[in-house]
């Protein structure tokens, strides 16, 4: 299995594809990670599917989810 995988986001503020590594020990847990652009505070969220593939979703600090 990799532990490490590559994803690209958007910056939910500017709106930058960014590139991250995601660890799939950080599947089911948020963190927050500022804009390598615009310096702004992103929350992600990374899950697991059944599968195993990790999915990884971008937040403002202030949208719910």
């Amino acid at each position: 299995m990799e532990f490490l995988q590559e994803n690209v986001v958007s910056c939910p503020y500017c709106g930058e594809s960014i590139e991250v590594l995601i660890d799939h020990q950080e599947a089911g847990q948020q963190y927050i990670e500022d804009c390598q652009v615009c310096c702004q505070p992103i929350v992600f969220s990374v899950t697991l599917d059944m599968e195993g593939h990790l999915s990884v979703s971008v937040h403002t600090e202030n949208e719910a989810y």
